[in-house]
């Protein structure tokens, strides 16, 4: 399955706009500095999608799931960021 494209924006853009000046997160924020802000233009209809913006939010996707230790099946159904955040939590404590 594949996750609306719309919905990795929200989820992208809502982590950006609430985590963009966290220390921690710098390296991840530093490297999809396209990525993430252009997904929340996009989610708040400030900016119109093309194929390249596409491209940009797709990859942003793919590493912000990679680093999250998470799959496109894994948060099928998902369309905001406290969901996954919830998602990575409950995995984590399985793991305890």
């Amino acid at each position: 399955m594949s996750i609306d494209f719309m919905d990795k924006c929200g989820i992208l853009g809502q982590f950006w706009f609430e985590y963009r000046d966290d220390e921690k997160l710098g390296e991840f924020i530093s490297y999809n500095d396209i990525g993430l802000p252009l997904s929340w233009f996009i989610s708040t209809g400030v900016v119109t999608p093309n194929p390249i913006a596409e491209d940009y939010v797709n990859e942003t996707f793919a590493l912000f799931l990679a680093a999250l230790s998470l799959t496109e099946d894994d948060v099928d159904g998902l369309d905001n960021l406290n969901d996954v955040l919830a998602l990575v939590e409950s995995n984590l404590e399985d793991k305890e």
